[in-house]
């Protein structure tokens, strides 16, 4: 039996997990947490399960599996994903990215399913997702020192990891005041 591109589409949405509600803001931590600094994203997803989070925010370990990324992002109105970097400046640099500066990189041409990031997500989950496909997503990506086996968070890194919480925080808080500042 041969499917079609529009089959294999509504195979691939009927497979994954629910959708979020409309109104919901989920936050992606991504990366390896035994390497070091490319474990801020999920660190920092629990630092801010600890803390505690608003109604209608879900926090999603994505780990290395870009593929769950895309289903993850399925429905929410506002998606936040954070991940470290490798590009070469000062360890702990914050890099804030809207998410549509990202989908068309990198190309999903030729791609193994172990290679498939979260980067490659948005561009997988633009395709995919369509009318479910968020239409706000942030991506704040935090440069590494180190990526060692076994290693904890660089100092630097761990600074960073705290801003950009501080920082997801205030958009999680400025959401549900109803886009107010609290003044």
């Amino acid at each position: 039996m041969t499917l079609s591109v529009e089959d294999a589409r509504r195979l691939a949405l009927d497979d994954a997990l629910s959708g979020h509600p409309r109104d919901q803001v989920v936050v992606i931590g991504c990366g390896n947490l035994l390497r070091g600094d490319d474990a801020v994203g999920p660190i920092l997803v629990r630092h801010l399960w600890e803390q505690g989070v608003p109604d209608g925010v879900t926090l999603v370990d994505g780990g290395t599996a870009g593929m769950d990324v895309a289903f993850k992002m399925r429905g929410a109105r506002q998606v936040i994903i954070v991940d470290a970097a490798a590009t070469g400046a000062d360890p702990g640099t914050i890099y804030r990215v809207p998410g549509e500066e990202l989908e068309d990189l990198p190309s999903l041409d030729g791609l193994h399913m172990h290679q498939f990031r979260w980067d490659h997500a948005l561009s997988f989950g633009r395709w995919l997702l369509k009318d479910e496909y968020p239409s706000d997503i942030t991506v704040y990506l935090i440069e590494a020192a180190q990526t060692v086996h076994g290693a904890p968070l660089s100092p630097p890194v761990e600074a960073a990891m705290h801003q950009v919480g501080e920082l997801i925080r205030a958009t999680l808080d400025t959401d549900r005041d109803g886009g107010q500042d609290g003044a």
